[in-house]
């Protein structure tokens, strides 16, 4: 259904946020470790899923509710991505109040709740979900069952052939107005219910079933795990690899800092600039603009509109990356090379490549940056100003 113009003004200024449940211990998968830390495609299933609501431009926020054992491989599985992690509890409907319960002072309008182990939901999934729970209150992503279902008894016998019109198999996400499940989660601490839809029907809150698919499985079996890898080499051998390149320029002005990479680096000048003058952000920006062939930031970006005048430069990369998510591509890593003479960069190295894996996602080994000079030649030589290039490359689907 296409959204109202009403509708899109909601998107707009309607908060959400996701909590991602991995607090099993489930290994009928296989393996000594939980199937959420299972690698699919040479990386962990969490990381997977975590990536499609992190690349999702209405998902603000993200809570992955984890093991008290796991610590470390969900720090690694959610490294660059910016999630909290939360501690669970000793049953399913716990771990997911808990999770609701950490983001009580954030108060999104919107919360998606989904199994760490479907990592292969998309983000028109995630779209209707949100859409569902908008109108309704709450939405349940599901799949219409088009087998023909028997009841049996203990001996197997058939009993009787199951009307099947309108029954639909539950998946995750499952998306709710945040106060409306928060309320139906306090009121059904005593009961053992098997999902979150069945605590809002419980609340006495209206579900309604929204668009899902047969990709969007749980990881349970070994079965399942090799399904998964199965459809995971599928995608790769379907996407393409793009690269793009990026090179910009600030002059110094007067002032008391830069700003690179999103770090404020205290300096005796300032970089000269529309924006915040980031100019590593800048490179950034423009080399996977390039890499889309997406034209660049001063098209995007015209410094002759006051509306970016003093813009944190993230704002810029954040809408490149919004682009890559519309194409369904991804980005792979990426490379700077900042130029100058001063300010010293190295001490500032780590909490830079922080930030960059903050803003993009990436863990930190798939991001490479460098500090140079160009010895005392030309006008960084002379102290006039940063250079700095960049080098991004982007896996997209081969038909775009």
């Amino acid at each position: 259904m296409r959204a109202t113009l009403s509708e899109h003004a909601l998107r707009s200024t309607m908060s959400c946020a996701a909590v991602i449940v991995a607090a099993g211990r489930g290994r009928r998968a296989g393996g000594d470790i939980p199937k959420q830390y299972a690698s699919v495609g040479g990386e962990p299933v969490l990381r997977r899923t975590v990536r499609t609501f992190a690349s999702h431009p209405r998902v603000d926020t993200i809570s992955v509710v984890i093991h008290s054992d796991d610590q470390r491989d969900a720090e690694e599985a959610t490294d660059g991505f910016g999630c909290h992690l939360v501690r669970g509890g000793p049953t399913r409907q716990e771990s997911s109040f808990n999770g609701l319960k950490a983001m009580e002072k954030a108060a999104p309008d919107i919360v998606l709740i989904h199994d760490a182990a479907r990592p292969f939901l998309s983000h028109a999934i995630i779209d209707a979900a949100i859409d569902g729970a908008n109108r309704h209150g709450a939405a349940v992503a599901g799949i219409p069952i088009v087998d023909t279902i028997k009841a049996t008894d203990a001996a197997f016998q058939v009993l009787e052939t199951v009307p099947r019109e309108r029954l639909w198999r539950a998946q995750t996400p499952q998306a709710f107005r945040y106060s409306l499940i928060l309320g139906a989660h306090q009121a059904a601490r005593t009961k053992a219910l098997t999902d979150d839809a069945a605590v809002a029907e419980a609340a006495g809150l209206p579900v309604v079933m929204t668009e899902g698919s047969e990709e969007n499985f749980k990881i349970t079996t070994a079965d399942d795990l090799q399904r998964a890898n199965q459809l995971a080499i599928r995608d790769i051998s379907s996407t393409v690899t793009l690269i793009g390149s990026g090179f910009d320029v600030h002059a110094f002005e007067d002032g008391d800092h830069v700003t690179l990479c999103g770090e404020r680096i205290a300096h005796s000048h300032a970089l000269k600039g529309h924006s915040d003058a980031d100019v590593a952000l800048h490179a950034l920006t423009d080399a996977i603009l390039g890499a889309l062939a997406a034209g660049d930031i001063g098209q995007h970006f015209p410094d002759s509109d006051p509306q970016w005048r003093g813009v944190a430069s993230d704002v810029f990369l954040q809408r490149a990356l919004d682009l890559v998510a519309e194409r369904k591509g991804r980005l792979i890593n990426l490379d700077l090379t900042l130029i100058c003479e001063r300010p010293r960069l190295q001490v500032h190295r780590d909490a830079m490549i922080r930030n960059l894996a903050a803003l993009t996602g990436l863990t930190t080994r798939r991001i490479g940056l460098k500090a140079t000079t160009t010895e005392k030649l030309g006008f960084t030589g002379r102290g006039e100003g940063i250079a700095v290039q960049a080098v991004v490359s982007l896996s997209v689907p081969d038909e775009y």
